[in-house]
C-alpha cells in the first residue's frame, strides 16, 4: 500500500464519505462533512462521485508526504498551502509527486478544508461508511474513530489528469462575512409564543466556542421555550430550545434523539455556511419556506450528481 504519509495531523483531521445511514434507529450518528459545498466541490475537481473518502481538516496545521504520484483537490477554508514551498491556488486540483510534501498552513477565513485524491483515501468501512466519528469510536483508518495521528498512511491511488483546474471564482463562499442563516419553521414553531420568536429572529446572535461537529450552541437573548414531555428523532440542522434558552443547531455528529423543543431546521446549505464560522461570529436568521429550500436542494444535488 502506498498514499500520503502524515507529518503533521493538524488539531482534528478526520476521514469522512458520505455518512454512516441506516443506523440512527439503534442511536448511531451519520457523521459526514461539516462542509458538504466544499467537500462536494474537492471530489467533484477529481471526477470522484458523490461521498468519496475524503479528509476534513479542522482549522489547518498539516503538512504530508506523498509516498506515491498523487492528484488531489484542496477546497473549503482559506488557508496558504504548498507543495515543497511553492504555493497552490485556493480551490484546486493539482498533482503531488512520490516524495513531494503538501504543506496546509492555518486558516485565515473559514474553519474546515476538504482534501481529495483521485479515486478517494482508501479505509475499512465500519457498518457500511469510513466517516470517522471520535465520540462514538467509530470510522477512520483504525476504525475506531481516532482522528488522524502523525506517522498515519492515507492510502490512495496516482490518479491520472493532463493538467490542473481550479473551481470557478463566482462559486467560491465568502467566509469573512456575518450570515444570514435561513430557517424552515416547523416541529415545537407552533408552542412558541410570538414574543419568543421574534427573540429567535430579530437579534444578533454569537457563536459559543463550545459548539463542535455534534452542535453549535448559540449567545444571546434568552428564547422563552415551550414545555416538553417526550424525546422525538432528531435531523441535522435541527434547531433545539434547551430550558436556558440558548438555541443549539445539531451538526453532523448529532445524537438521533433530543428532548428539547425544536422551533425549526436550518436550510442544509446554510448548515454547510455555519460548519465555517469561528466562535464569536455574529449570525442572524430569517425564515424560508420549505419548497423554497427543497429547490435550492434538488439543484445542488443535480450539480454534483449525488
Amino acid at each position: 500500500m502506498s498514499g500520503l504519509r502524515v507529518l503533521k495531523p493538524g488539531p482534528l483531521s478526520l476521514l469522512q464519505d458520505g455518512g454512516r445511514h441506516g443506523w440512527q434507529h439503534l442511536g448511531v450518528s451519520p457523521a459526514g462533512p461539516q462542509d458538504w459545498h466544499a467537500a462536494a466541490w474537492a471530489n467533484r475537481l477529481l471526477g470522484n462521485v458523490w461521498g468519496t473518502p475524503l479528509l476534513e481538516i479542522a482549522l489547518g496545521g498539516v503538512e504530508l508526504r506523498a509516498e506515491t504520484d498523487a492528484w488531489l483537490a484542496l477546497c473549503g477554508a482559506e488557508a496558504a498551502s504548498e507543495r515543497d514551498g511553492a504555493a497552490l491556488p485556493h480551490w484546486s486540483r493539482f498533482a503531488l509527486q512520490a516524495g513531494q510534501r503538501l504543506r496546509i498552513g492555518f486558516a485565515r477565513s473559514g474553519q474546515r478544508l476538504y482534501l481529495a485524491a483521485a479515486g478517494g483515501f482508501r479505509a475499512e468501512p465500519v457498518l457500511g461508511s469510513v466517516s470517522t466519528q471520535v465520540r462514538e469510536g467509530l470510522g477512520g483508518l483504525d476504525g475506531c474513530g481516532t482522528a488522524l495521528q502523525e506517522g498515519d498512511l492515507l492510502v490512495c491511488s496516482p490518479g491520472a489528469f493532463a493538467h490542473g483546474a481550479g473551481v470557478p471564482w463566482r462559486y467560491w463562499p465568502d467566509y469573512r462575512s456575518a450570515p444570514l442563516l435561513r430557517v424552515i419553521t416547523g416541529a415545537d414553531a407552533v408552542d412558541f409564543s410570538e414574543p419568543a420568536l421574534a427573540t429567535f429572529f430579530e437579534q444578533v446572535w454569537r457563536l459559543d466556542s463550545q459548539s463542535d461537529r455534534m452542535g453549535a450552541r448559540l449567545q444571546g437573548e434568552p428564547v422563552q421555550a415551550p414545555a416538553r414531555q417526550w424525546s422525538l428523532g432528531v435531523a441535522r440542522g435541527a434547531i433545539q430550545v434547551p430550558p436556558d434558552g440558548q438555541p443549539i443547531i445539531l451538526q453532523a455528529d448529532r445524537q438521533t434523539m433530543g428532548g428539547y423543543p425544536v422551533l425549526g431546521w436550518l436550510h442544509p446549505l446554510d448548515q454547510w455556511r455555519l460548519a465555517q464560522c469561528p466562535a464569536g461570529q455574529s449570525l442572524r436568521f430569517t425564515q424560508v419556506s420549505v419548497s423554497d429550500a427543497q429547490a435550492e436542494l434538488r439543484e445542488f444535488y443535480r450539480f454534483f450528481k449525488a
